[in-house]
């Protein structure tokens, strides 16, 4: 009886690159399909003012990062923990709070600065804005509204010396209606501008003695009045702080002289001949 051998053809080089490259193929999907399951993402987002802030890590069950990396256009980085809650910024900026789509500071969250200053409030495209609490690393301490980190609309703001600002800032700036309290009992109420005094207000100071009437660039300026602890006044106008132009001065009752309606200056009686 004859023996056949069996004669296997050779396989093709050009099918056995096609059986290797759709091994690969389905290789690699499987690895992405696993690395799905397990929640790992790399995102790239282009936001509206046309920076890239990259993704690459671990997301939950919202879609959002809960552990990894974020790269952003300007160099800087983040590493996302507490399963997403705190972004701890490569400057030595720290955030827990809520983001937005494009991964910004956006909603309600703490912000702690790398130079120790911390704010607990609202954030709009990652800016401090709306209302808040920002403490100082000083001490100082403001409560109230902000826009884009600087003091804007109405606040109070204590300072670590113990004096107290109560009222409205513009641009970080007291502007308009306030009240400034200084620890030793002192206090300014009336109207700010760029941070000075500016307008009417009532100045009482530590010793008793009230001023109220005009200022202008921090200074008693204008019409006024000027009451002493003693009982003395002055009425009238005012020049550099001090008494200057038309006025009336008023000595208290025990030193028996009568008051002096006239002309000052520079704080001091002017006899007008």
């Amino acid at each position: 009886m004859a023996n056949y051998k069996k004669y296997h053809r050779p396989i093709p080089l050009a099918k056995k690159i096609g059986i290797g490259f759709l091994a690969a193929v389905i290789a690699f999907f499987l690895i992405i399909f696993i690395i799905k399951m397990l929640g790992f993402r790399y995102v790239e987002i282009t936001r509206e003012d046309g920076s890239i802030v990259k993704f690459t890590g671990k997301v939950g069950d919202t879609g959002a990062p809960a552990s990894g990396t974020l790269y952003f256009s300007d160099g800087t980085t983040a590493e996302v923990v507490d399963g997403g809650a705190t972004l701890v910024y490569s400057d030595g900026v720290k955030y827990t709070g809520q983001l937005s789509a494009a991964y910004r500071r956006h909603g309600q969250g703490t912000i702690t600065l790398a130079n120790g200053d911390v704010y607990t409030g609202a954030f709009a495209n990652d800016a401090i804005t709306g209302y808040g609490v920002y403490t100082f690393a000083n001490g100082d301490v403001y409560t109230g509204n902000l826009f884009e980190g600087l003091k804007h609309g109405h606040g109070v703001y204590k300072y670590a010396n113990g004096d107290e600002y109560v009222g409205n800032f513009y641009y970080d700036y007291r502007d308009g209606e306030g009240k400034f309290t200084w620890a030793d009992g002192s206090y300014f109420e009336g109207v700010y501008s760029g941070g000075l005094k500016t307008g009417y207000g009532v100045y009482k100071y530590a010793n008793g003695d009230v001023y109220e009437g005009n200022f202008e660039l921090d200074m008693r300026q204008g019409q006024g009045k000027y009451v002493w602890a003693s009982g003395e006044s002055y009425e009238g106008e005012f020049l550099n702080n001090t008494f200057h132009g038309l006025g009336t001065y008023v000595w208290n009752g025990s030193s028996g002289r009568a008051s002096y309606t006239g002309y000052f200056a520079d704080g001091q009686i002017k006899i007008v001949e």
